[in-house]
């Protein structure tokens, strides 16, 4: 922030702001835009995706933008631009195509079009920035392989946990400890909630029930840690991560195991626990004399330290996140390489041979963290590829679900990507002396 800042009033100065365009005008997509649009000099939102136009146009209007263009073409949308105007569209690829575009913010959470919109934008040298943590968990590190090739920056997006969780991480790593737990806060976690349960405190909030679940049923948190593990290479210390109750995160050194935090180091979450809803980092440094100046900040003992922010402001960074891509080419978050932990598929109820899974915080599964080679060892169904999937056996309750429990549905793009990731990064293990150009890719859509 002490750099992004001075860097977009210099762009503001200059009259040459950062063009972002974004899709998806949903709840957080809409303070997305206000905070570009109100509260960050040096950017501009020129063009918004939706495929309901109202809700695109609403986006602007509730920012205090009236005019906008309506585009059709990527011609239209081009015009629009080069002439200084907003423009809205139901088709995102016009945004993914334009001049005139330097990043695309990715907000819809879906994972087929979401996977669309950024293969697109990267192939026209545009930057990504993925408000999608189920995308990013999923697909991510062959999405970053495609942005790598085009020379542009794919991230998560700081504001959100995974990427606040990142920022701490490196920032405990730059002053001598080393990090061995990556970890979120939650409220509460229950499994076996569903959009009918979630569905009054998603209208207290503004939010889609199906979203609402996927908070509440600990999808969404599997999520965002896997996106954290394939950054750091930290990972999950058992199937669904312990999360363990505490009253406050400075409890958090003698929650975990020892040994598990000094070997692999791990991702995981509490539940319950003061700052909420803030992440933290653990800290391991056992020099002496460093031991000695950090009783004297107040931080405890050691060897373990507990870093945290008790805050994340979802919405309101999102815009510093595209200037770190646009201006400095740094990425928040962003795959090392291939998963190192992937969410995997369980059974809510009892499922019945024939019945389709309806994916992401709904009615069918939720999601579990695990390690990635016991994924692959086991053909465990990856929850971001589940929706649509169609059940070949009886599956009980919390039973997790494998690739021949289920007939995927046909011609879909994640599928096709989520091969050509895993074959990838096989290839790029067995063969090390290869690099990443030296090992082809299959999008041509």
């Amino acid at each position: 922030m002490i750099i992004v800042d001075k860097a977009l009033e210099e762009r503001h100065n200059d009259d040459n702001p950062i063009r972002v365009a974004m899709v998806g005008a949903g709840y957080m997509g809409r303070g997305i835009a206000l905070q570009i649009i109100t509260a960050t000099p040096g950017m501009r939102l020129v063009a918004i995706s939706n495929r309901t136009l109202s809700e695109a146009r609403r986006a602007y209007q509730e920012a205090g933008i009236d005019a906008v263009e309506t585009a059709e073409t990527v011609a239209q949308l081009e015009e629009a631009l080069a002439q200084g105007r907003n423009a809205i569209t139901d088709n995102a690829m016009l945004l993914c195509q334009a001049e005139g575009v330097d990043a695309v913010i990715e907000v819809t959470g879906t994972i087929e079009f979401g996977a669309r919109v950024a293969l697109e934008a990267i192939s026209n040298d545009k930057h990504v920035i993925l408000m999608n943590a189920e995308l990013d968990a999923t697909l991510g590190p062959i999405l970053k392989v495609y942005a790598d090739r085009a020379g542009v920056v794919i991230t998560n997006a700081d504001g959100d946990q995974p990427g606040v969780i990142m920022n701490l991480y490196r920032f405990v790593k730059a002053i001598g400890c080393r990090p061995v737990l990556a970890g979120n806060i939650k409220g509460l976690h229950d499994p076996y909630r569903t959009p009918e349960t979630q569905r009054a405190y998603a209208a207290k909030y503004h939010q889609k029930p199906r979203m609402v679940t996927s908070f509440a049923d600990g999808t969404k948190i599997s999520m965002e840690m896997a996106v954290v593990a394939n950054g750091t290479g930290l990972k999950a210390g058992q199937r669904g991560m312990y999360g363990p109750h505490c009253d406050h995160v400075k409890e958090t050194p003698a929650l975990f195991p020892r040994e598990q935090l000094l070997t692999t180091g791990l991702v995981d979450y509490i539940v319950g626990a003061e700052p909420a809803p803030g992440v933290f980092v653990l800290g391991y440094n056992d020099h002496p004399i460093q031991q000695r100046y950090l009783r004297y900040y107040k931080m405890g003992e050691g060897p373990l330290y507990v870093f945290y922010t008790p805050y994340h402001l979802c919405h309101l960074e999102v815009p510093l996140t595209v200037a770190r891509a646009v201006l400095f080419q740094d990425a928040a978050l962003t795959p090392l390489a291939g998963l190192v932990c992937d969410v995997i598929t369980a059974a809510k109820r009892d499922l019945k041979a024939g019945e389709v899974l309806d994916g992401i915080g709904g009615f069918t599964s939720y999601g579990l963290l695990e390690n990635s080679e016991i994924c692959q060892a086991e053909n465990l169904l990856p929850m971001g590829l589940s929706e649509g999937c169609r059940l070949n056996k009886d599956i009980p309750k919390d039973q997790v679900i494998t690739y021949k429990d289920v007939a995927l549905p046909e011609g879909r793009l994640c599928d096709k990507l989520r091969a050509e990731q895993s074959a990838y990064f096989a290839q790029a293990k067995s063969s090390p002396s290869a690099g990443p150009a030296d090992i082809s890719l299959g999008y041509t859509d």
